[in-house]
């Protein structure tokens, strides 16, 4: 586990620099869960109380129309933060599903006592806003402007530049629900893509 937990403090430390003091206090909060294919962390209508990192593995955030048609908001993959942000600033029941697509391997930390030291610690919570920043303002921003702006071949290879092998792991349901297409859709593309 210590790799993984190396690989966490990178991540957090790559939002902004905490002191070693403060970064011993979120390493007190953390734990470690197993998390086979399939399994749900957080059903839609369950308030959120953990924030989660994804050690190994990958899982999806997803929601279901009235027909039970689902739609992925996101996929979460190897030094990603996952969870229901929005549920767990309101505590309101989470609009989506949490489901492990893979093994996984994550870090669990209570937001109740990471909130804590949040109002207790500057540098933690400048982490926090370097985080938000960059997650829910940078990153869905771009998100929101190429769904509207770029052609989904644009989208899938950006994506492809971001996760080299996400297209071996995932299937293509997902991605293609993710990228706000179908999979018949994908699948024309990535043939396309493999004539040029």
């Amino acid at each position: 586990m210590t790799s993984y937990l190396n690989a966490f403090k990178t991540t957090f430390l790559g939002y902004y620099p905490v002191s070693q003091e403060s970064f011993s206090l979120i390493e007190s909060l953390i734990q470690f869960q197993e998390l086979k294919k399939d399994e749900v962390l957080l059903h839609e209508g369950e308030v959120a109380k953990n924030i989660h990192f994804v050690c190994k593995g990958a899982m999806i955030a997803y929601f279901s129309d009235a027909e039970g048609n689902t739609y992925n908001k996101n996929i979460f993959l190897e030094n990603q933060f996952a969870g229901s942000t929005v549920s767990m600033l309101l505590k309101v029941p989470s609009q989506f599903t949490l489901q492990a697509i893979e093994d996984c391997i994550i870090i669990t930390i209570n937001y109740r006592r990471y909130k804590e030291l949040i109002y207790q610690h500057d540098d933690v919570k400048n982490f926090y806003i370097a985080y938000l920043e960059r997650n829910w303002i940078i990153e869905k921003e771009q998100r929101e402007i190429s769904i509207v702006m770029e052609n989904a071949a644009v989208r899938y290879l950006k994506l492809l530049k971001t996760h080299p092998d996400i297209d071996k792991r995932i299937p293509l349901q997902h991605i293609a629900s993710h990228l706000g297409i179908t999979p018949t859709q994908l699948s024309r593309i990535r043939k396309e893509l493999k004539e040029k």
